[in-house]
């Protein structure tokens, strides 16, 4: 029987950032669900301040309704969707970037709903806490002071993360280029960025969230590496790998590689598609 695909998006993503994977595995005949976490997509808040004429002042200020949203309301969300999906055959879990907490604590929670968990150069916390990681060397070469200059508000007031996608500022803009779509053009790369919400959770778990071997570790996983990514570099990836390596070393990843940066892939889907295709016929 075949498999339904389970797509979860990355931070200040959504549903819409799978459209183009989503249209290259239907054309192979795979059967596939994008999921909107609580708040994003259709359900995502866009304050007035964030429209033009930009009010940045407004817009460090302005409240958002992702306030108070949990990760386990996003793993919860996910679980629902797992459970109408399983109804009709095999589930394969395919999370993106700061996606793969979500999945990782849906898999922690429920493993009996997944047949295959797969990370595309995404978070699967194993020795330490999502957050924690960024002070590590392997994520040493990403600019983060460059990053935080998109970033709008105090995040400890807003109770969210706010980051301006609409900004004019050509060394912002440049930033987030190199950091995530390097190796796209500056067109591609202004789409992808108004496919973006402004609004993003706190919330990325504790050292309960992590990987769990009693319950994700039973799930078969790949891990589809990026070779390109400066957002989460190939380094940190390996790591994230070789810890949920020892911690289930009787079922450890499934590798792949891909090249491109860390959106190139939702932009060129074909060969992730094919990647996926090959994990279906497992």
């Amino acid at each position: 029987m075949q498999p339904t695909f389970v797509l979860v998006h990355g931070a200040f993503a959504n549903s819409f950032s799978f459209a183009p994977l989503q249209a290259e595995l239907g054309l192979l005949g795979h059967r596939s669900v994008a999921v909107d976490l609580p708040g994003h997509g259709f359900g995502a808040a866009y304050p007035r301040a964030y429209q033009a004429p930009q009010d940045l002042e407004g817009l460090a200020t302005a409240p958002g309704s992702l306030k108070g949203v949990t990760l386990a309301d996003n793993a919860a969300h996910l679980t629902g969707i797992l459970e109408r999906a399983g109804r009709n055959g095999p589930v394969i879990l395919v999370s993106h970037s700061r996606g793969g907490i979500t999945a990782t604590a849906a898999a922690n929670a429920r493993p009996d709903l997944i047949d295959r968990i797969v990370y595309v150069s995404a978070w699967c916390p194993v020795a330490l806490d999502a957050g924690d990681y960024y002070s590590e060397p392997e994520m040493a070469t990403v600019d983060t002071a460059s990053l935080a200059a998109a970033m709008a508000g105090n995040p400890a007031e807003l109770g969210l993360l706010r980051t301006n996608f609409r900004t004019a500022d050509p060394e912002v803009l440049a930033a987030l280029k190199a950091a995530f779509l390097a190796d796209g053009t500056d067109e591609e790369f202004l789409a992808f960025l108004n496919t973006f919400q402004p609004d993003e959770n706190l919330d990325t778990g504790t050292r309960a969230d992590r990987a769990q071997a009693a319950t994700w570790g039973r799930i078969p996983k790949t891990f589809v590496r990026l070779a390109g990514d400066r957002s989460l570099p190939l380094a940190l990836q390996d790591r994230l790998i070789r810890e949920g390596n020892r911690l289930t070393p009787d079922n450890p990843y499934d590798v792949r590689t891909l090249g491109g940066s860390h959106l190139k892939w939702l932009l060129d889907p074909a060969p992730a598609a094919r990647v996926l295709g090959e994990l279906a016929a497992l």
